[in-house]
């Protein structure tokens, strides 16, 4: 425990042990708990009623017998200190001079019996689910598991109690100041004009040669103004962070000397990670991580956060007693038939059971927190799906989605979900309410198979390019309800896209088990590297094409970091346990000349998009003519120069343009004033032979002028070379062009209404 504990009687207690006459008085190895208060949930560092500073605790846990809290010293030493206060089934006291600093954790009493699914265990130091900062880490040695590990019968093991205490082997929670977020300098991006850089807090700057040593892999490693300068020169706007909660190494992955690297094992829904402190100090990553957020919002990038409260480090019945599994497992998780299983939607082994009104509190506390004290901008939820389950099957009306819909702080952030989970009916892509932006996997997939040759026909093309209004355009959503990508951090990098035909995952451990199957991917004519010049020249196209179109396509993109720059995994398409230089970002690629110009295309075509707001439309496609004698806002164009017919849509073809008007875009600027743009054309041809593109002529355009050429590193043809209307373009074979409109005809010509697309 702290050496500032209080020492002192309470003057309540004083006054009513004086009346009876026997006023005793406090052992000096065990300061007083005062009855304190229920709310807030977790250690609230506060001014108790005597006007001294002290510690509030506490701990929902329903069925529980009793709860201790259990304070540590700086050398280990515990002291335990009975919560009797049992308020609407919150434990909760009050301990006078605990400082921040202060480390404690949880043991809970209560029945043992796994048949029912009750598996307290006072054994075992519990973390407390509200901790705002943890000191440790989890190495899962047999003492930390509520059951007999070692029991000869595993099919038994689960139900055989273990008395070994766990203290010595497990990280505890640290009391720290609270701070609420004062900084009103949050960038407050608008959807549409969003691009997102998913990156991993560790391995963006573990090896940065401009980021000192002790900095790298840190929360201080990515507030410097060396990985600051790399974001803003590219251009995004928000980076997602992959998970930051305290999480947890599972025991798996330990046993081969592996760790969990990516971080989807949580533990701690309010505590940064404090492996990515810089800070030696307990209770320091707090501070450091809200350092990093200030920083971020100086440069104008907000930041989301990739949260996992699907499932916890807890596993199924096999697994740690860490935490929420020793305070409450009947209340927390959703139990299978047989209670002593795990009802698991996530393959983690188990699920939190979102409906009970505690564990929603828990998720909604721990997203406040994250906006209202940390700082940061939104949210991405992985296995969304999960969360939105009522009882079994997935409900777009479930407690959790509306809930989050009437919250005052979370309506206004950003949300994303990644709307599926591996249960029956789980794939939910497109059903989730407005407020809510989405992991677009289909358009992720008809972006691949088209550069790899695989589409059948054009038809879900089209859909992806402009927004998915198939998908989304229902209830008031908008484009940019769909988050665009092509590569995420599960599965292939952009450059290992096109250099494997199949994964290469035997770092893991795993034979090659792990990891889709699925990755629609084309080497290019050689697995793996390759020192044929043709074959690295068609890469490098190719790599082109996909950032290309992923910049030009409606929507909100988002970039894996260092797609940019041609990161590579070796074909790892699942490197969840590789905290090596697999994970890591090589920044030696950008001392190379073919990376550095994929990097410096990128930031072009990012400042291309931001300067053009019908790139990042705020309404779907009508294509019709948004004002009177207009022309259509969308066009759809065959390499013959015609306008697609319907049975051009279900015709095979590699090669499709869309013209894009930029002429009355819907919506209007800050000033009421009508939004207008320059008109582009943008010719995809995914045929490996060269392809005659003939330029639409009247009323589309007279004329267009060359803004990029995907064809060759150094393009084809300089940009700004004008091309008249009606003229045939010999367009290379894998190559994306855009061009500007140029001398527009005059309104009044716009011509007859087609089919926009194809019925889905």
């Amino acid at each position: 425990m702290s050496s500032t504990a209080g020492r002192e009687d309470p003057p309540r207690t004083a006054g009513r042990a004086a009346a009876r006459g026997t006023a005793p008085r406090p052992k000096p190895d065990r300061p007083p708990v005062w009855p304190g208060a229920p709310t807030p949930l977790g250690a609230r560092y506060r001014t108790g009623p005597d006007g001294g500073a002290g510690t509030n605790f506490a701990l929902w846990a329903a069925g529980a017998e009793s709860v201790v809290l259990c304070l540590f010293d700086a050398g280990g030493r515990e002291t335990r200190l009975p919560l009797t206060e049992l308020t609407h089934e919150i434990w909760h006291g009050f301990v006078p001079g605990v400082r921040p600093g202060q480390r404690y954790g949880y043991r809970v009493h209560g029945r043992w019996d796994p048949w029912t699914g009750a598996r307290w265990n006072a054994a075992k130091l519990l973390l407390d689910p509200y901790a705002r900062a943890v000191d440790g880490d989890f190495t899962l040695p047999p003492e930390v598991y509520g059951h007999v590990r070692d029991w000869p019968d595993q099919h038994v093991a689960d139900t055989v109690r273990d008395d070994r205490d766990s203290a010595p082997y497990v990280p505890k929670g640290v009391v720290v100041h609270d701070d609420d977020w004062a900084d009103d300098r949050r960038p407050k991006t608008p959807w549409a004009d969003t691009v997102i850089y998913e990156l991993h807090v560790r391995g963006f700057t573990r090896l940065h040669p401009d980021i000192p040593p002790r900095l790298r892999g840190t929360y201080a490693g990515l507030a410097h103004p060396a990985a600051l300068g790399h974001l803003r020169r590219l251009g995004v706007t928000a980076v997602e962070l992959l998970p930051v909660h305290q999480f947890a190494h599972e025991d798996h992955l330990l046993r081969r000397g592996l760790r969990n690297y990516w971080g989807y094992n949580s533990i701690g829904y309010f505590a940064p990670h404090a492996a990515y402190a810089a800070s030696g100090t307990a209770g320091g990553q707090v501070g450091e991580f809200k350092q990093m957020v200030r920083a971020l919002h100086g440069a104008g990038i907000e930041v989301i956060l990739d949260v996992v409260y699907n499932h916890t480090a807890e596993a199924g019945e096999l697994g740690p007693t860490l935490s929420l599994r020793g305070v409450d497992n009947r209340g927390y998780y959703r139990l299978a038939p047989d209670a002593r299983r795990y009802a698991d939607y996530t393959g983690c082994g188990n699920t939190l059971h979102v409906v009970r009104p505690q564990v929603l509190r828990l998720i909604t506390d721990s997203l406040r927190y994250w906006v209202t004290e940390m700082g940061v901008d939104g949210f991405r939820f992985d296995l969304a799906a999960a969360l939105a389950r009522s009882m079994h099957d997935v409900d777009m009306l479930s407690p959790f989605l509306a809930v989050i819909a009437q919250d005052p702080v979370l309506r206004r952030v950003k949300l994303i979900a990644e709307p599926w989970d591996v249960g029956d009916g789980g794939y939910q892509v497109g059903a989730f309410p407005p407020l809510w932006a989405e992991w677009n996997d289909r358009y992720r997939d008809a972006v691949r198979d088209f550069w790899r040759g695989a589409l059948p026909d054009v038809r879900d093309l089209g859909y992806r390019l402009t927004g998915s209004s198939d998908l989304y355009a229902w209830g008031g959503r908008r484009p940019y309800a769909s988050v665009n990508f092509v590569t995420a951090h599960d599965g292939f990098t952009l450059r290992d896209l096109v250099s494997y035909g199949h994964k290469h995952n035997e770092a893991n451990g795993e034979d090659n088990r792990d990891g889709t199957e699925d990755n629609r991917s084309w080497n290019c004519g050689a697995e793996g590297e390759s020192d044929d010049p043709d074959v690295g020249a068609l890469r490098l196209r190719q790599l082109r094409n996909l950032l290309t179109t992923l910049l030009l396509s409606t929507g909100v993109p988002m970039l894996v970091a260092g797609d940019e720059m041609g990161r590579t995994q070796g074909g790892n398409n699942n490197a969840y346990c590789q905290d090596n230089e697999t994970g890591w970002l090589d920044w030696s690629l950008l001392e190379q000349p073919r990376w550095r110009r994929l990097t410096e295309l990128t930031s072009r075509l990012l400042a291309l998009r931001h300067a053009h707001p019908v790139l990042r439309r705020r309404a779907f496609f009508a294509g019709t003519p948004q004002a009177p004698d207009g022309l259509r806002d969308l066009a759809w164009f065959t390499a013959r120069g015609t306008e697609m017919t319907e049975a051009d849509w279900y015709a095979p073809a590699a090669t499709l343009a869309l013209y894009l008007s930029g002429r009355d875009i819907p919506g209007r600027d800050a000033t009421g004033g009508q939004v207008t743009d320059d008109s582009f054309l943008a010719v995809l041809h995914a045929g490996h032979e060269p392809c005659d593109v003939r330029l639409p002529g009247a009323p589309w355009a007279a004329a267009y002028e060359l803004v990029l050429d995907t064809a060759s590193e150094e393009q084809a043809e300089a940009p700004g070379t004008v091309h008249r209307a009606e003229s045939v373009l010999r367009v290379p074979g894998r190559t994306v062009l855009l061009l500007r409109v140029r001398e527009p005809s005059p309104p009044g010509s716009g011509g007859r209404d087609q089919p926009r697309m194809p019925r889905s």
